[in-house]
């Protein structure tokens, strides 16, 4: 490829993450689409593999320090530099920073803006980046703003979930009105994110993750039904995600004395606590916590299993999920789904139609539901539930129609063609 042919930058929190298959597919795809690009990383991965798709994206990758102490003189070396080169852009966007930082009463604006100007020295000086495009509202599009500032392009941010609800206002308002477009992956997001914009007219697209579907073969029946049940999750342990109450409609279901056996796959903050609490529950010999899993090793696990369940619940914080993309797996392999009414899941999961939803917090609704499934996985009304979940994904979340979306959405905003 041209070396001097306009592209797109795209910063990112971390890369790769095996929690965010979304992100790494949407690169694949816009790639396949023909949209150059590059990927600037403010981690480093934490896992030591990846899934097996990442290897056919082509972008190259910078790693941008994270943290001034541990890496403060390569970012001073890189914002000296930086400096020498556009000094009086560079100290009038510094003096905007260090004012936020000033009325914020946080040095992580400093941060950011140095990790702008380290992605402008390393990466975007000089060379045919047209546009920043970020993901995650918060850190990932504060660096994205500076260094858009510093370079004098444009950029963009999608907005996931937990970045979303638990950013001040007045900041999201601030990115949004300085963005020239906005993706998220809800309907529920826009409505919230439109709300907090008012007035401000920059573009606000939803684009939903969506799945492959060539990776999640349709497999119904392909079981037997019979106890012990599987009931599968598959989700970072995390307060938001509900597995407290979870382990409360597990206990209930013990107690009633039905068979069944309950993996979960995912690792995360509360993983200790989780594993407490079904130690304290007497659980230990029905859950099996097996950490953090391949694609691959996944949807083996979706091909074995007769439930899969997600306890979603708003966080303390406000933190929320958007629409967990396992549950679109779930659907997709033939697997009923038991979740809740939080945030954008009744999308894609209509209640005694294309799955089962509860109110959040509620152990008890949730085991009679997990419990009806069980009861009747073999019968015709949960088999037709389940063929009609298919077809939901198939028409709704097909991630080929969303990456024609999302390029559509690129092409025309920053004239890659």
């Amino acid at each position: 490829m041209n070396a001097n042919f306009p592209r797109l930058g795209m910063l990112l929190k971390g890369y790769p993450r095996i929690s965010e298959t979304f992100i790494s597919g949407e690169i694949l795809e816009l790639e396949k689409k023909g949209i150059p690009l590059e990927i600037y990383s403010l981690r480093k991965p934490r896992e030591s593999f990846a899934h097996s798709f990442v290897k056919d994206i082509k972008a190259p990758v910078l790693y941008v320090p994270e943290y001034v102490h541990s890496a403060g003189k390569d970012l001073l070396y890189a914002n000296g530099k930086l400096f020498l080169k556009i000094p009086f852009r560079f100290l009038n966007v510094g003096l905007q920073a260090s004012i936020r930082a000033i009325e914020r009463r946080t040095g992580a604006t400093l941060r950011h803006f140095l990790q702008a100007g380290f992605i402008c020295q390393k990466r975007l000086l000089n060379r045919p980046i047209i546009h920043i495009h970020a993901h995650f509202c918060h850190t990932p599009t504060s660096v994205a703003l500076f260094a858009a500032d510093l370079m004098k392009i444009p950029f963009s941010f999608t907005a996931h979930a937990k970045d979303i609800y638990t950013s001040e206002v007045p900041q999201l308002r601030r990115k949004i009105r300085r963005a020239k477009f906005v993706v998220t992956c809800t309907k529920y997001n826009k409505r919230y994110l439109s709300k907090v914009a008012g007035s401000i007219r920059t573009p606000i697209h939803v684009v939903y993750h969506g799945i492959d579907l060539s990776m999640f073969r349709f497999n119904e029946a392909s079981f037997p039904p019979a106890p012990p049940y599987r009931i599968l999750s598959v989700g970072r342990l995390v307060e938001k995600k509900g597995y407290d109450i979870l382990l409360k409609a597990l206990k209930i279901l013990k107690n009633r004395g039905l068979d069944f056996e309950f993996l979960h796959a995912g690792d995360g903050e509360d993983s200790l606590r989780i594993l407490k609490m079904s130690h304290v529950l007497g659980l230990s010999n029905q859950t099996k916590f097996l950490g953090t899993l391949t694609q691959d090793e996944v949807i083996k696990l979706y091909r074995t299993s007769h439930c899969f369940v997600l306890a979603c619940k708003i966080a303390k914080n406000g933190d929320r999920d958007g629409l967990p993309n396992v549950i679109l797996e779930a659907m997709a392999v033939g697997i009923p789904v038991v979740s809740t009414t939080v945030s954008a899941i009744p999308e894609a999961v209509e209640n005694e139609k294309t799955g089962f939803l509860v109110p959040p917090e509620e152990p008890l609704l949730l085991a009679n539901s997990i419990q009806r499934v069980l009861s009747n996985v073999s019968d015709s009304s949960v088999r037709s539930l389940i063929v009609r979940a298919r077809q939901k994904v198939e028409d709704s979340f097909d991630r080929r129609i969303w990456a024609d979306r999302l390029y559509t959405i690129m092409q025309n905003a920053i004239q890659l063609s």
